[in-house]
């Protein structure tokens, strides 16, 4: 047995930590020793029971993780036991669909995901496919590693999906873990404006985003982000907005500040109704499109920006706690004074 931190109901708060059992071995399989592993935002709409996404309960929560392999099955080659590595998000997929076998297993209709579908990363020892580990290089610490996986959804968010242009304004709707991963990937694009807008309980992110590189940050319940934008090139608007809010509403503002003929690209899920009028994204000729999840290229790609020092975790990572002060993790992310929470499997 070993501990685990499980949601087991479907009311707000329904998280604890209980034992559950070791996963077992198989010969195509690999065995990790949770080291690290990242609190997502998804992870806090569970604890509240907020998300809008179907879950299995009872239910090991976390799928942002890193960890370091304990056994290694008779079919596998390519890892070692002692090895550090890095795990994607998607357990299981099918492998026969025609997105799996065209390199697009993250749409597989059958894909399980880690901390959703079947249980996650936060607890001691989990037994992983070997075709989504991924080697960590020395120098990257295992609580940067952990953060690999919202990097790569990033990184398919507004390198894969989205063209940015040296040059473009873009807007970042939500300082959040994924928008602030978006702005350091938009940087090195090459875009000379990125604004970064958020609310009053984001104002220690949008610090961050000022440090990371944001031109401009903006409380929307103060500044008007419109305004700004009239004041920027030919005053039209942004050439791109990337919504990390993960609020319905926020993408009816996206399409009052992109110019026409620019580019939306949502990242955030949200389970409210819309209630608002599409006209605009008719009338402007937008181009709206959603990003999900990744692939392995994105993976190996992420973890070398993450190597080479051109993605940079320190100010983003604002505590790494113990899995028994996961409560104290949560709550840390939850009222904005950290971007992002680790949490230690010791």
């Amino acid at each position: 047995m070993q501990p685990a931190l499980i949601k087991f109901g479907s009311s707000d708060g329904d998280v604890e930590i209980q034992e559950v059992a070791k996963p077992e071995m198989r010969d195509d399989r690999v065995r990790l020793r949770v080291d690290a592993a990242g609190v997502c935002g998804s992870d806090l709409h569970m604890w509240r029971h907020h998300h809008s996404w179907s879950i299995k309960l009872p239910l090991v929560l976390g799928h942002e993780f890193c960890g370091v392999i304990e056994d290694v099955g008779d079919n596998v080659t390519g890892f070692e036991v002692g090895q550090r590595v890095a795990c994607e998000t998607a357990a299981e997929v099918c492998e026969q669909c025609s997105y799996c076998l065209s390199g697009q297993y993250n749409l597989c209709p059958k894909r399980l995901g880690y901390g959703a579908l079947i249980d996650g990363a936060f607890t001691m020892e989990m037994v992983v496919r070997p075709q989504i580990l991924h080697h960590i290089p020395d120098e990257v610490s295992s609580a940067h590693a952990a953060l690999t996986e919202p990097i790569c959804v990033a990184y398919s968010a507004v390198v894969d999906k989205t063209m940015i242009n040296p040059g473009d304004t873009v807007v970042i709707q939500g300082p959040g873990p994924i928008g602030i991963m978006c702005l350091q990937l938009i940087r090195l694009r090459g875009a000379s404006q990125i604004i970064v807008t958020g609310t009053s309980a984001d104002t220690k992110r949008l610090q961050v985003a000022k440090q990371l590189g944001a031109t401009h940050t903006l409380n929307i319940e103060e500044d008007d982000p419109g305004e700004l934008l009239k004041t920027i090139g030919d005053g039209y608007g942004a050439d791109v907005i990337v919504d990390c809010t993960g609020v319905s509403i926020a993408l009816k503002q996206a399409l009052e500040l992109v110019r026409p003929a620019g580019r939306i690209t949502k990242v955030g899920w949200g389970p409210q109704d819309l209630n608002f009028n599409l006209d605009p994204l008719v009338q402007k000729a937008v181009t709206l499109q959603g990003s999900f999840s990744h692939t392995y290229e994105m993976w190996e790609r992420a973890i070398r920006l993450l190597a080479s020092g051109q993605v940079d975790l320190e100010p983003v990572v604002g505590g790494v706690y113990d899995l028994g002060n996961w409560k104290e993790a949560f709550e840390n992310m939850e009222c904005g004074d950290h971007v992002k929470s680790v949490l230690r499997m010791k």
